[in-house]
């Protein structure tokens, strides 16, 4: 198995449960979920209030490997940074996930999608959108395109999604998400930001009927962890780590 934490400068495992309904926003029912995670993961006691209005109890961020979870309108997610092992970072989503549907009041009949996702991170002062373009961009039928002469790359941000079933409800997404701006790239001041990669294995339970929320991240997990090893390491993340380690 690929040891994920050598390949790139962070990287993470999480998992969100997209609601049909408005999850409960009583003061009790947030703190008691809050509380019962804290128990189990006493190093949880960061709580946040963000200008979205999302919800967030992490640990310290600062110690670069934590656990988090956040309560959207109809979004609930947990997920671990940094994890020593996949194993603590199982841990961290079923035991969120065993917690959850009864302090939020959250029912695999109200499940819209559940989706597990693996996250990579790369810290990169400079144009990261030219970056992902040197690294994914050449020897395609847009390699001339974007070596025209004199051209700068100020957009680049390959997203593709597959379906896993012939019905359509169990679906991959590989994406790239670059920070870099225009006046960043005319000025040449970069700031030193993550250039991610995110790949996720979503199931829409729609007309499936009520299922088991761990079973289903169980099945996920493994699913994106096998496709993240064999397709998204090698064609993706490794590729980008070595064009950026040519720059620095």
């Amino acid at each position: 198995m690929v040891h994920f934490g050598s390949i790139s400068d962070d990287y993470g495992l999480a998992t969100y449960i997209n609601t049909k309904l408005d999850l409960p926003t009583q003061r009790s029912s947030l703190i008691n979920f809050f509380d019962g995670m804290r128990k189990l993961h006493p190093g949880m006691t960061e709580m946040e209030r963000r200008e979205t209005g999302e919800l967030a109890f992490e640990e310290d961020r600062d110690q670069g490997s934590y656990r988090w979870v956040t309560v959207e309108p109809r979004r609930f997610a947990a997920g671990f940074m940094n994890p020593p092992d996949l194993e603590s970072a199982d841990k961290m989503a079923m035991s969120a996930l065993d917690l959850a549907p009864y302090h939020l009041d959250i029912s695999p009949i109200d499940c819209e999608a559940l989706d597990v996702m693996m996250s990579f991170d790369f810290v990169y002062s400079g144009n990261h959108d030219e970056v992902v373009a040197e690294a994914l961009g050449t020897q395609t039928t847009l390699e001339g395109f974007l070596q025209h002469p004199g051209a700068k790359v100020l957009s680049y941000e390959p997203s593709v999604m597959i379906a896993l079933d012939d019905a359509c409800r169990m679906q991959a997404r590989l994406s790239i998400e670059t920070r870099s701006n225009p006046f960043q790239v005319r000025t040449g001041q970069f700031s030193e930001a993550p250039l991610s990669v995110y790949f996720t294995v979503r199931n829409y339970w729609a007309k499936s009927g009520p299922r088991d929320f761990q079973q289903a991240f169980k099945q996920q997990r493994k699913t994106c962890v096998e496709m993240v090893e064999s397709y998204v390491i090698p064609s993706v993340v490794k590729p980008l780590a070595q064009t950026i380690a040519t720059r620095q």
